[in-house]
């Protein structure tokens, strides 16, 4: 459990994002968040920190399964208003998830590590209940942007003074210390604080080489993980006969559970 938006923090980010210039910058994002996670007609998504749901707007009309969890019932009631019936809204914590191990082709937390008390454990979650891709969306340490937020949350009573910042290498350990050697990409977008509004900057966002940067103040990570299967002894019944055990007793194949163990 980490820090937990209350109803100010819920409407403030609200009206956060409805300025032109942060939906400029929100754009960019979804739009970087799409181009990875590249999602499929029919498959299941969950945003874990959905918040109001932002995150999740991108892929309403894919044809997805969409589930959404956190931890704020603040930030789920903007949810529900904005969303409807289209998203199934779930009130949990990143570290726990309600959710069976492989319940989901795809797991995507944007903003939402900076916010728990123990971000591997949150991962680790993320992991589990996803076996296509997880996508960690991150405001990036390094960034110009990151550091600006950090020295308001040093002067003034803002979430960010909660918050901690994360590099692109620390998500990838921490994915290599959970997953070992899988598939991990990144790249990065918002370059430039205070973005001008025109179609110049724009095109420089989309660029795959200005994206390779590691200082944009908004960096996507993701994870390819191999599914965890569970694995249980297998009784099998064998007839009388040459070889085989007297009786037609039953046959247990070696090992059990605590020997079989997940497989990453």
């Amino acid at each position: 459990m980490g820090y937990v938006f209350n109803y100010q923090d819920a409407i403030a980010y609200h009206r956060f994002l409805q300025s032109k210039r942060n939906k400029t910058a929100l754009a960019l994002e979804h739009r970087l968040m799409m181009n990875m996670v590249k999602p499929q007609r029919g498959k299941r998504l969950l945003d874990i920190g959905c918040g109001t749901g932002a995150s999740l707007m991108p892929f309403l009309d894919k044809g997805m399964l969409l589930t959404g969890l956190d931890p704020s019932v603040h930030m789920l009631d903007i949810a529900r208003r904005q969303m409807g019936h289209r998203v199934d809204l779930h009130s949990g914590y990143a570290e726990d998830l309600p959710f069976d191990d492989n319940a989901f082709h795809y797991a995507v937390l944007c903003l939402t590590l900076e916010f728990t008390n123990d971000p591997e454990k949150a991962l680790a979650e993320a992991c589990r209940v996803a076996k296509d891709r997880v996508f960690v969306g991150i405001m990036n340490k390094y960034a110009i942007t990151s550091l600006c937020r950090w020295i308001e949350g040093a002067f003034r009573k803002t979430v960010y003074r909660h918050a901690r910042f994360f590099s692109i290498h620390e998500i990838k350990t921490l994915f290599y210390s959970l997953l070992g050697e899988v598939p991990v990409s990144w790249r990065t977008v918002c370059q430039f604080p205070g973005m001008p509004e025109n179609d110049f900057f724009c095109r420089i966002e989309n660029s795959r080489i200005t994206q390779r940067s590691p200082f944009g103040a908004f960096a996507g990570v993701m994870a390819l993980p191999v599914p965890r299967f569970r694995t249980s002894p297998l009784t099998l019944t064998c007839g009388a006969g040459p070889g085989g055990p007297p009786g037609g007793r039953a046959v247990v194949c070696p090992g059990d559970l605590k020997n079989n163990k997940d497989l990453l």
